[in-house]
């Protein structure tokens, strides 16, 4: 308790500090205020409770979104999201020939969004957004009049409202008063999922079985055609059975080096940012290589927030649609009664897999703006305790192509044993499509 309270008066004292300086700060870059923000975003996802991949997807849309909306007005050349997604109308608009200060704007509309879409946090992490929003608005305000501050500083802040504002109509709002509904009931039939013995979770009810219910970003990931699902059989060598037999051979035959790559993207929102956040985490890694303009870093996080988003929503449809039953409820039955899998399942049907479209609809965002190759080394669990149940290490992972992440983040559900192979095709091949409708949005004059 009383490390607690000190940690809060020590952010407490930032803020002061930081408002009461003699003089401006440091000058900061334009890209480092936003990955700046986005850093503070995976704090707050990975440190906020009842938290869950479905719901932080939602969350890194909105706030992706309103980084864009918040100094679009500033850049002729792009446009404007409003009116072209789903419901998106009544926007504020900056006073016309007058004079904005853009990163002022979205310094603003950042500490706004991540309060509201993140209003579970604890009083903490709530100091912690406006110390860093004092800690930059100091570094940006330099020798800008009073007038010129506070313009910007509102507009930015009332953008985030009116995007905050609209995402309560979505369906998913405040969604962590209900990751698990007990009401629910669990159909049954040959095949239909099971709540796991070996699982992440103590709820033997699915997380969020309405989220495919929610309003997408855009209406064209509404409308995409049901993906095809292989017929159920338990004959030996028919193409359900060996889907399952597939995933039983590579547990058999794990190395090493796949054991690592199951544990690194298993992001159990217990311990970490959530997979979607591991989409932002490595976004940020992206920006901070590339160096982009305001406007195109803004685009990225708003691009690939947007994707992740409608990916989710789209999967958790398709999931309670088909209801299906993952490798731990088929395998014991029909192949190896003795048989777990490497990895705890979690918590709700498995078609398709939700890390799989996750991944694709990333890596396609960002392929689309910076092309397909990127040296980056992933360390976001580097330091984190050895798995000793499972005997792996938390191995850093290097990459020279955005696609591989995907693939890895897809493979690494089936080396884990909760996802068969047709769970990762369809997964990968529905985040494509669902960021190239992304793409197609009319972004750019």
């Amino acid at each position: 308790m009383w490390s607690k309270i000190f940690g809060i008066w020590m952010l407490l004292l930032s803020v002061s500090t930081w408002t009461c300086s003699d003089g401006p700060s440091e000058p900061i870059s334009d890209v480092d205020l936003v990955t700046g923000w986005s850093d503070l975003v995976l704090y707050i996802t990975k440190h906020t409770p009842s938290n869950s991949p479905t719901y932080a997807s939602r969350a890194i849309g909105y706030i992706g979104l309103t980084m864009y909306e918040s100094v679009v007005p500033g850049f002729p050349n792009y446009n404007s999201m409003e009116g072209q997604l789903n419901g998106l109308q009544g926007l504020p608009e900056p006073d016309e020939n007058t004079e904005y200060d853009w990163p002022i704007a979205l310094n603003a509309a950042c500490r706004e969004i991540i309060k509201s879409v993140y209003n579970q946090t604890s009083e903490e992490n709530k100091y912690r957004i406006d110390s860093t929003y004092q800690h930059y608005l100091a570094s940006l305000s330099g020798n800008h009049q009073d007038e010129l501050i506070r313009r910007s500083d509102t507009f930015g802040t009332e953008v985030a409202r009116a995007v905050f504002e609209w995402s309560k109509s979505d369906g998913g709002h405040r969604g962590y008063l209900k990751n698990f509904d007990k009401e629910i009931v669990h159909p049954d039939f040959p095949g239909s999922w099971k709540p796991p013995l070996y699982a992440q979770s103590f709820s033997h009810h699915p997380l969020h079985p309405h989220w495919g219910e929610n309003r997408t970003f855009l209406k064209e990931n509404s409308n995409l055609t049901l993906p095809e699902f292989i017929p159920y059989d338990t004959t030996p060598g028919s193409a359900y059975y060996e889907q399952f037999k597939a995933v039983y051979d590579q547990d058999l035959a794990l190395t090493q080096k796949e054991k690592e790559i199951a544990i690194w993207w298993g992001d159990d929102p217990d311990d970490t940012f959530t997979p979607p956040g591991h989409s932002f985490y490595i976004t940020n890694k992206l920006v901070k290589d590339q160096q982009p303009s305001l406007i195109d870093a803004t685009m990225t996080y708003a691009r690939v927030g947007m994707a992740v988003a409608d990916a989710f929503t789209n999967c958790w449809k398709w999931k309670y649609h088909f209801f299906s039953e993952r490798p731990n409820t088929f395998i014991p039955q029909f192949i190896d009664q003795t048989w777990e899998s490497f990895w705890p399942d979690p918590p709700f049907p498995a078609f398709p897999s939700g890390h799989a479209i996750n991944g694709a609809a990333c890596a396609q965002v960002l392929t689309d703006l910076y092309g397909p190759a990127f040296t980056f080394v992933d360390s976001s669990h580097v330091g984190r305790k050895r798995d000793e149940v499972r005997d792996v290490d938390f191995v850093e992972r290097p990459f020279d192509s955005i696609w591989h992440v995907a693939l890895e983040i897809a493979n690494s559900r089936f080396y884990g044993g909760i996802h068969t192979p047709q769970d990762n095709q369809v997964g990968l091949a529905k985040g494509v499509e669902i960021a190239q409708n992304v793409a197609s949005l009319n972004w750019k004059r």
